[in-house]
């Protein structure tokens, strides 16, 4: 057998875990966020600026009166800052263009996120983000929405793991009387060097909490992804990525974009 030096203990362990989150398992993928989080926190009196970028080359058709995802390029503005060292918050605005309609605002969500400190020593790294927002009936079949997003991360010598078991949920909308969907997201990105990480990158939709929808109408999309860590202050990655199901779209390309800029705030950080 071949030994792998990041396949440790520590390593089967995480993945353990990985394993038994998924099994409790779950709609809507609306492919305005395609980021798997990491579990840090902007540090404290930054803020960072991201753009989110992404056009599907073979989109869905109309369904429930929510307009048609192919050929429709969708564009993210996200804020995010820090404003303790276990405490976040961001704020997000959504565009869609499509040849027929031209570009439409979607909506805005706002995001808190919390993290464990790190005095706590844990194997992995920790966090919880709830976003609440607000999307154009054309765009989505649930106006109101909300997201409880649990992630667990890890960088091995080798490889970055992040878990994003993510709980979905319509405030008002088509499925309001619904109970939570489970979507989840996974992160696996091997350090080729210092600067540059590539791997894969899963997102999914299975359904409502406990009974997931049929194989057909889940959403289950594999991306293969760079990221490039030139500066501490510069954020960029880019995928593309594969639609496994019928409900999924076929292909989207995605790029992300990201800086932050301000002043640390010394006393707070300690």
């Amino acid at each position: 057998m071949i030994k792998i030096p990041f396949l440790n203990k520590n390593l089967t362990a995480f993945f353990v875990v990985l394993f038994i989150v998924s099994a409790l398992a779950v709609k809507g993928q609306e492919n305005y966020e395609i980021q798997i989080y990491p579990s840090e926190i902007t540090e404290t009196g930054l803020t960072q600026i991201e753009l989110h970028s992404n056009f599907s080359i073979k989109g869905q058709p109309m369904t429930d009166d929510v307009r048609p995802t192919d050929h429709a390029l969708r564009q993210t503005l996200e804020l995010t800052h820090g404003i303790t060292p276990n405490f976040e918050i961001g704020f997000y605005q959504f565009v869609n263009y499509q040849r027929d309609f031209g570009y439409q605002w979607v909506g805005t969500h706002i995001r808190p996120k919390v993290n464990v400190p790190e005095k706590w020593n844990l194997p992995v790294g920790l966090s919880v983000s709830g976003e609440i927002g607000y999307q154009r009936r054309e765009y989505s079949a649930d106006s109101w929405t909300i997201e409880i997003r649990p992630i667990i991360d890890k960088d091995f010598k080798f490889v970055y793991i992040s878990f994003n078991p993510a709980f979905g949920k319509s405030l008002q909308g088509l499925d309001e009387e619904q109970p939570f969907n489970f979507e989840p997201g996974l992160k696996v990105a091997f350090h080729l060097s210092k600067k540059i990480d590539f791997g894969t990158e899963y997102y999914g939709s299975t359904g409502r909490l406990f009974n997931p929808s049929k194989i057909r109408d889940q959403q289950h999309t594999i991306y293969a992804a760079l990221d490039l860590n030139l500066h501490p202050d510069w954020e960029f990655n880019l995928g593309a990525g594969w639609g496994l199901t019928q409900s999924t779209d076929g292909m989207i390309i995605k790029v992300i974009f990201g800086y932050k800029f301000g002043k640390k705030n010394k006393h707070l950080n300690g």
